[in-house]
């Protein structure tokens, strides 16, 4: 996916799709997620990022992710890939990996070191998803040599058939070909590995991927997943009920089959996807998420990492670590998954080290909303949920260290600061006396407390520093 050379064409067809996607909503349809429907199965343990080559995944050459080099032995792509997925998961809950395939990246020296991220991810639990890309030459929609691609797939399929966390899609976005070739070059394609459960393939929609009623209703293709791409630029809509009525007709009757493993907006513009309406890329993304968690399906997020790309949602730092470009754009991404505003990633461990820190007038616990990882994160009072983002430990040297490995301490040493957390330093600001009364005062600013915002007991009440008083709002219990 690019939004250079192919934008052009994508928006050409994109005003054919608009106008035949024209089916009308009401405001009140989409006030909220539960009016769409919601099948008895779905998609939706797919929660997935692309890892992308810095120049797109079209290539005549090797296609490289991020980060990654054809220098790279196995172990150091399996080391480098195991930390990047490893980010993936912590930052965002992820648990899914699309990588590119092509005939120069397979049964070559560059595929004995590519295999690395492959295993990595699946080592760590995750779902791995590996779609044909044409070389940059072409871009006919077509496959390129089918005598090199049906060698490629050999390789592939010989190599992780027998791994149930790899996926096959065995090409990605055949715009070149009608229905009918579409289904003919996929069935052939299904015959050949017909020892592939049809449960682990992949079928593109046609076209750029924008529709996947045509091969959902193939019986030749029956049991399989199939695959939408579906992005805000193809048009200029902006509210989410006009992107609802042009995504819902794409999906038609098909979404517990389908994955919608391309989908992406600006991260580094700083738009605010929490506001839906008005602007084109948060109406369209607000909609995209709204439909995937009412129909309980499936999205891979384009891209996770791409280098230079202003939809990545996350950044690689010299160290080697992902860090979020977006907030509200991973919040939003989060939502489209399944999971609530304060819920805890489901892929972390049910029962956390460390405990509950409760407020005694509240009868709620100190909270990271949606489990954030991000510095500077501020946090709240929500109800009790054993989740991670309430598990704190109280260190020997007297810091809350919630699960993940963030300290709390206050934005500063006054009064009516707020309590965020912050990489854990050592430093007196993150150190916290636990005292007889319940309170717990601040080491590193002497006679502040930890309290809730005015007394506050409700969901989502702000934590702050107060001047040590006794008053409700700074007793807690950490037992």
């Amino acid at each position: 996916m690019i939004r250079t050379p192919r934008l052009a064409p994508r928006l050409r067809r994109a005003a054919v799709a608009m106008t035949a996607a024209a089916v009308v909503l009401g405001p009140a349809a989409v006030a909220s997620a539960s009016h769409l429907e919601v099948p008895k199965a779905g998609t939706n343990d797919f929660r997935g990022v692309n890892w992308a080559d810095p120049r797109d995944n079209y290539a005549s050459d090797a296609v490289v992710p991020s980060g990654l080099s054809t220098a790279d032995s196995y172990r150091t792509v399996y080391a480098k890939a195991r930390d990047i997925t490893k980010g993936f998961e912590r930052n965002l809950g992820a648990n899914t990996l699309r990588l590119p395939v092509n005939p120069a990246s397979v049964g070559t020296a560059w595929w004995d070191s590519y295999r690395g991220a492959i295993d990595a991810a699946t080592d760590r639990g995750d779902k791995v998803i590996l779609s044909y890309w044409e070389a940059d030459t072409s871009k006919d929609g077509k496959v390129d040599d089918t005598a090199a691609w049906n060698t490629m797939w050999d390789t592939v399929v010989e190599a992780y058939e027998g791994n149930p966390r790899v996926y096959f899609e065995p090409m990605n976005e055949p715009h070149g070909y009608t229905l009918a070739q579409w289904v003919s070059v996929t069935s052939g394609w299904l015959a050949r590995h017909a020892d592939v459960p049809r449960g682990r393939v992949v079928i593109s929609g046609t076209g750029y991927n924008d529709d996947v009623t045509g091969v959902g209703g193939t019986a030749a293709l029956d049991g399989t997943l199939l695959s939408l791409h579906f992005y805000g630029f193809w048009g200029s809509a902006t509210t989410e009920a006009e992107w609802v009525a042009n995504l819902e007709p794409r999906i038609g009757a098909y979404s517990g089959r389908t994955i919608i493993d391309e989908a992406g907006s600006p991260m580094t513009t700083g738009l605010n996807y929490g506001a839906h309406d008005g602007n084109t890329s948060t109406a369209y993304f607000a909609a995209t998420t709204d439909i995937a968690r009412a129909r309980h399906m499936g999205i891979v997020y384009w891209p996770g990492l791409r280098t230079g790309d202003s939809y990545s949602i996350e950044s690689l730092t010299t160290s080697g670590k992902l860090i979020d470009n977006n907030a509200s754009g991973v919040a939003q991404l989060r939502w489209g998954w399944g999971y609530g505003t304060h819920e805890p990633v489901n892929d972390l461990p049910a029962a956390p080290p460390g405990g509950p820190v409760t407020n005694v007038a509240a009868g709620r616990c100190l909270d990271v909303p949606g489990f954030a990882t991000t510095p500077g994160t501020a946090l709240d009072l929500w109800e009790c949920n054993g989740g991670g983002n309430q598990a704190f430990d109280v260190t020997a040297a007297g810091e809350l260290r919630i699960y993940g490995g963030s300290c709390v301490q206050p934005v500063a040493g006054t009064a009516g600061s707020a309590a965020e957390i912050r990489p854990c330093d050592g430093s007196a600001a993150q150190h916290w006396q636990v005292q007889e009364s319940g309170a717990i005062a601040s080491v590193g600013y002497p006679g502040l407390c930890l309290e809730t915002v005015g007394g506050g007991t409700g969901n989502g009440t702000a934590v702050e520093v107060g001047t040590c008083d006794g008053r409700s709002g700074q007793s807690w219990s950490t037992s």
